[in-house]
Parts: C-alpha cells; sequence; structure tokens
C-alpha cells in the first residue's frame, strides 16, 4: 500500500533531521560521535551554578529535537488528505494581468522579480535610471555592450528563481567547511551524514546508506568536471536539480525509484496510484482517481503496456510547457529595440526604464489613474 511506504520514507527522513538535532545537542553537550570523551571545560568558582546552567541549556537545545519528533509522528500516524503532484511546471512571471496598454506591472515583476519590484517603485525615476543601468552591466553576460534575447530570457529566469539561491547561500555557508569556495562530496557527507556513519542503525527500513547513495549519484551527476567538488552553480544543481536541463535524468530516476515499489523498472498503474492515493477506509475512489487512471491509460502510457518507461515518465513530470520567460524577453526586446537590430543597448533599456522597472513617477501615474477612474 502507498501510505505504508510513504509513512516509512517519511519516518526515515524524519529519523536523519532528529538525528542531525541530537548530533549538535551532543556537539553542544561536548560528545562526538565513535565513543569522543566530553570535553573538559575550566569551571569558574560557582561550581554548581555553572553545572545548573549546563542542564539547562542542554535542556533548552533538546526542544527543537522534541518538536521534531512530535510532528514526524503526527504526519506519520495521519493520513495524507490532498493528492500528489509530482509534475514540475513553471510558475507565472507574475500574477498580474499582462496588459501594457495600462500599465507595465507585468513587465516590473517579470524582470526583476515581484519583491525586487516593490524596491524600484519607491526610487526616484533617476535612482530607478541608475539602478537599471547598472542591471543591464549584469545582462549583459559577454560584456559585448549589447543585451540578446537569450542574455534577457536568462536573466528573466534567474530573477525568477531568486529564491532558489538565496536558499543555495545558506547551505553553502554551512557545507563549505573550509571555506575554500567549494563543496566537496567528503564535505557534504560528512556535514549531512557524518552522524551516520559513526552510529549506523542496521535496522533502518529504508536506510541513511541508501539516501547517502542516491545524494552522492545526483553529486556526481552535478558535477560537470568530474572533480568531485561543487562550484556555486553545480551546488545549485545539486540541490535543486529539476531547474537544470542536464540534471532531469536524475529527476526522473529518483521519481521512479519513489514510485516503483516492485523494483522492476518500471511504473506499473496500481503504483502510479499508490503513490498519489491510498484508499484505505474510503468506500469508494473519488472522482479525481478515477480521472488519474484514465490518464495513465489513456496518455501517461502512450505503447500501451500497461506500465510507464523511462521517457514515459519524463514525459509526464517534466512537460514541455509553454516558454513565459523566452516570450517575455521578446516582448521586452521588440518595444525597446528603437532600431530594430533585434537586440538592445543600454541606452535603449535606460530610455525605455518605465517598462523595465517601476518608480515613484510611475507609481504616482497609475495612482492617479485609479483615482480618475473612481
Amino acid at each position: 500500500m502507498k501510505w505504508t511506504n510513504e509513512r516509512a520514507t517519511w519516518h526515515s527522513a524524519c529519523r536523519a533531521v532528529i538525528g542531525r538535532l541530537w548530533f549538535q545537542h551532543r556537539k553542544t553537550l561536548g560528545v562526538f560521535p565513535g565513543g569522543g570523551a566530553k570535553l573538559q571545560r575550566p569551571l569558574p568558582n560557582n561550581t554548581h551554578s555553572q553545572t545548573h546552567t549546563g542542564l539547562f541549556s542542554g535542556t533548552m537545545e533538546l526542544r527543537p529535537l522534541l518538536m521534531c519528533f512530535a510532528l514526524c509522528v503526527v504526519y506519520a500516524t495521519s493520513k495524507p488528505t490532498e493528492k500528489k503532484d509530482r509534475v514540475h511546471h513553471d510558475d507565472p512571471l507574475s500574477n498580474k494581468e499582462h496588459d501594457d496598454a495600462d500599465n507595465f506591472d507585468y513587465d516590473h515583476e517579470a524582470f526583476l522579480g515581484q519583491e525586487e519590484a516593490k524596491t524600484f517603485d519607491q526610487l526616484t525615476p533617476e535612482e530607478s535610471k541608475e539602478r537599471l543601468g547598472m542591471l543591464v552591466e549584469r545582462i549583459d553576460e559577454d560584456k559585448d555592450g549589447f543585451v540578446t534575447v537569450e542574455e534577457m530570457k536568462r536573466w528573466i529566469k534567474h530573477a525568477q528563481k531568486r529564491w532558489i539561491y538565496d536558499d543555495v547561500d545558506r547551505q553553502w555557508k554551512s557545507h563549505d567547511l573550509n571555506g575554500d569556495g567549494a563543496v566537496t562530496w567528503e564535505e557534504y557527507k560528512n556535514a549531512t551524514y557524518g552522524y551516520i556513519l559513526d552510529d549506523p542503525d542496521p535496522n533502518d527500513g529504508f536506510s541513511y546508506r541508501q539516501m547517502m547513495d542516491r545524494d552522492e549519484r545526483r553529486f556526481k551527476m552535478a558535477d560537470q568536471d568530474n572533480d568531485m567538488k561543487a562550484n556555486k552553480e553545480e551546488f545549485t544543481a545539486f540541490l535543486h536539480p529539476e531547474e537544470y536541463d542536464h540534471m532531469k535524468d536524475v529527476v526522473v530516476l529518483e521519481t521512479m525509484e519513489d514510485i516503483d515499489k516492485n523494483g522492476d523498472g518500471l511504473i506499473e498503474l496500481d503504483e502510479y496510484i499508490g503513490d498519489m492515493y491510498n484508499q484505505e477506509g474510503d468506500a469508494q475512489e473519488p472522482e479525481w482517481v478515477k480521472t488519474e487512471r484514465e490518464q495513465f491509460t489513456e496518455f501517461r502510457d502512450k505503447n500501451k503496456d500497461g506500465k510507464m518507461d523511462r521517457e514515459e515518465t519524463r514525459d509526464w513530470i517534466l512537460p514541455t510547457d509553454y516558454d513565459h520567460a523566452d516570450a517575455e524577453a521578446k516582448h521586452l526586446v521588440y518595444e525597446s529595440d528603437a532600431d530594430k537590430d533585434g537586440r538592445l543597448t543600454k541606452a535603449e533599456i535606460v530610455d525605455k526604464y518605465d517598462l523595465f522597472v517601476g518608480s515613484q513617477a510611475t507609481d504616482f501615474g497609475e495612482a492617479l489613474t485609479r483615482h480618475d477612474e473612481f
């Protein structure tokens, strides 16, 4: 049954989190894996007070562990109520309506990202133009003085995925242990699985070693120069493989391994449905489950052999969606390209600054428009 397997996987993942918290707790107290002795710290004059404070600190350190454990127990003993969606779709560039005749809000959020667009709205027109000019120098990757559609597209994708880079920055600090500007596999393994290697649990159903082997395989695929070191871009591909074309194979493989319960390397109908829904306790299947069965039979299983192979799984979870970033890049270039040579100079972009970024002037203008309409 799907729920049993999912619960076991989550139980294992929770154990990993708890293990890391327990490791940090032991480290705080001076106890390390492998039987290391507690660190001897010089005691102050008030020994009793220091001991009491240390015990209290230890108790405080355990609180995150206990809270995590409680959450995991709640999840592991409850039943899923929502359909699991494994399909990777590109998010829209903005929730605003794209109507340049009314305003350029959509373009601002597409070009800058939602939060950065708000920042520009607080600037004077002169400040907006100055900061936009600085951005253009970053967008022009080959420094030839022109911004092409491809460069604009890559910039828009970067702006939209800024949260990913923020996540990578946070994790980078905790994994680049020697501060040399690279994360080796050994550094990542020791930071993530070090406590496991020192104190393995042979009775763990979904073993930590399996998880580690899977991470190592993904790390090697992200490591394009095969030196077992990840620079920032390679580390980003490792943590967020769905964002990189050369990592799509491992996304498909990991998805199939999650769903394929009989280990034949294929996804059968029951496995496909079981990954989304557990019928335990339900008198009849919801309508959406029946629809998914039809989807599998009529569309997912293209060769009609009753199973999904790797290519069929790829078509399912990584569909070829409408490329919003490409469309927006072409739109921005077309609207700003004064000499119609298919590329933009810094002057052309800054001259049309209100298309790319907001300012106090554009924000005030929109306020006036809304007032007049009212």
